[in-house]
């Protein structure tokens, strides 16, 4: 018998939820999990626009369904950010898994860079899926295949975007003795 996890994502994104699913099956194949997804505050900008404030939107929305969640098994907190680099615009995201015992995984994303339009409706204000949204003529781009899959023509979609980080942050979760301080 496979043993059940409890898996929260700190999300209703069925983008992120999809992603966190994946993760976990490719991480531990044997092994069986439930993920439900709560929405909770970033306590950062809407549009997080550096690697740090990136960061630690995905470290509190983590920490925030732990404390809502206190009983599930792992918490993943996912945010999506941007940085500006000499004179272009990069995406990526951050993601910080939580177990209840304590511990605590960290990943990222890769980056790309933003269409400088794009980038110029984010310094404008915008959110990022927004202003897909109005470059390409969609809406609510961000629950669907957001900029990455827009832009790579969905070679690369959100939810392979997401499940990669979020594989990168469960390693310290599969190499446990590797991770003990």
């Amino acid at each position: 018998m496979r043993s059940m996890h409890h898996i929260i994502v700190a999300s209703k994104n069925p983008v992120k939820m999809n992603a966190a699913f994946c993760a976990f099956e490719k991480m531990f194949p044997e092994e069986q999990c439930r993920i439900d997804g709560v929405a909770v505050a970033s306590g950062v900008s809407d549009q997080p626009m550096s690697d740090m404030e990136t960061f630690q939107g995905a470290w509190n929305r983590a920490l925030n369904a732990q404390q809502i969640h206190a009983t599930a098994d792992f918490c993943i907190g996912i945010e999506g950010g941007i940085a500006d680099k000499i004179s272009e615009m990069e995406a990526f995201a951050w993601v910080v898994v939580r177990s209840k015992n304590g511990s605590i995984g960290k990943g990222r994303t890769g980056a790309f860079f933003l269409p400088p339009r794009i980038a110029e409706l984010i310094r404008e204000g915008r959110e990022l899926g927004e202003a897909d949204d109005i470059v390409f003529g969609r809406v609510n781009s961000k629950q669907e295949n957001g900029a990455v899959g827009i832009l790579t023509g969905n070679a690369v979609d959100r939810t392979v975007y997401y499940t990669h980080a979020i594989m990168l942050a469960l390693i310290p979760f599969k190499n446990t003795p590797l991770y003990r301080v």
